[in-house]
């Protein structure tokens, strides 16, 4: 009886244990570094807005932040890792807009679904897409480049940072709605060693986020020549919408922070609640909009309608394009 009792209460002892271990966990988290897997190449758009955060929850946690790139097979290689990752907080992920809408899938880890692959966790930052040229070309509008391309087909070439990336989407929709040919030419490195290229002009033309050609923007060494956002944004007057000659036409990209699913709802809570913090940040609005990246605070729920809402206004245009698409 005694041996039964002793069995009795030690099970119910460890049941009490299993259940406060996630509010024990959260209640210390983060007691050591905490990393976010990044789908982006260093020093692209994402990644530079991701950087900004991880800064800010450094200094609010007290324990490093640290973006780790596992860029390739169209975020299929980082969504893997994340998704294998353990589920206790200590590993995050920010996938972008195109791992959750593909023209072409890469792999079969993409594209991702929340919450069934994820459990979504905050905003991080959205970027509209850039378009410049090579000054090479001798073009010095959007609209002088469909001209162009409309008489030579084919001719004009175009860098993007990998296939099926947002920039290589905005690519394919440009060529759609002005119903124009390009060279899609793709680089998996990140957008420095594309922007030599176009530079020198090897490539004629580069689509990008502002952080990703800033410098050469800035040096000459390429000419902007439109912003994929629905209007002409305040900090880069001089840089007509691509709306102002295609109509609606808009191409933003976005980076979102997810956790392995089992992740503590306490966990996530936290996190989400200090993302938020961050992304309210005067100051680092500020830093943002003069790399052509926006905050746009969110909680976890307001997140997953925002995914689902873009999924629902992209796949249509992504299909559209498909059929239009030469069978292989």
């Amino acid at each position: 009886m005694k041996a039964f009792l002793h069995c009795s209460i030690l099970a119910g002892l460890l049941a009490v244990s299993a259940v406060a271990t996630p509010g024990a966990q959260a209640a210390g988290y983060p007691d050591k570094p905490v990393q976010i897997l990044a789908d982006s190449s260093a020093g692209s758009t994402p990644d530079v807005a991701l950087r900004f955060f991880a800064e800010q929850l450094t200094k609010i946690w007290g324990q490093q932040v640290i973006v780790v790139n596992r860029p390739g097979a169209g975020g299929s290689v980082a969504a893997r890792a994340a998704a294998d990752a353990a589920p206790d907080g200590y590993t995050l992920y920010q996938p972008v807009l195109s791992t959750f809408v593909s023209l072409h899938p890469a792999a079969p880890n993409v594209p991702l679904k929340v919450p069934r692959d994820f459990l979504p966790i905050g905003f991080v930052a959205e970027n509209p897409m850039f378009m410049a040229v090579s000054p090479t070309l001798g073009i010095k509008s959007l609209k002088e480049l469909i001209e162009h391309a409309k008489k030579n087909p084919g001719q004009i070439s175009y860098a993007t940072t990998g296939i099926g990336r947002l920039t290589h989407l905005t690519g394919e929709l440009l060529q759609h709605e002005a119903k124009i040919q390009l060279q899609l030419v793709p680089y998996t490195g990140g957008p420095a060693h594309a922007m030599s290229d176009v530079a020198t002009g090897r490539v004629g033309m580069i689509i990008e986020g502002y952080s990703g050609i800033a410098g050469a923007a800035r040096a000459g060494s390429v000419k902007l020549i439109g912003s994929a956002a629905a209007k002409r944004l305040p900090e880069f007057p001089d840089v007509p919408a691509v709306s102002e000659t295609i109509p609606d036409f808009v191409a933003t990209g976005w980076g979102v922070l997810v956790a392995p699913v089992g992740t503590p709802k306490e966990i996530i809570a936290k996190v989400s609640d200090d993302l938020y913090k961050v992304a309210n940040m005067p100051e680092l609005a500020a830093k943002l909009g003069k790399l052509g990246s926006y905050t746009r605070p969110m909680k976890a729920d307001e997140v997953t309608a925002f995914i689902h809402k873009q999924q629902n206004t992209w796949n249509p245009v992504l299909a559209e394009i498909a059929k239009k698409q030469p069978k292989k």
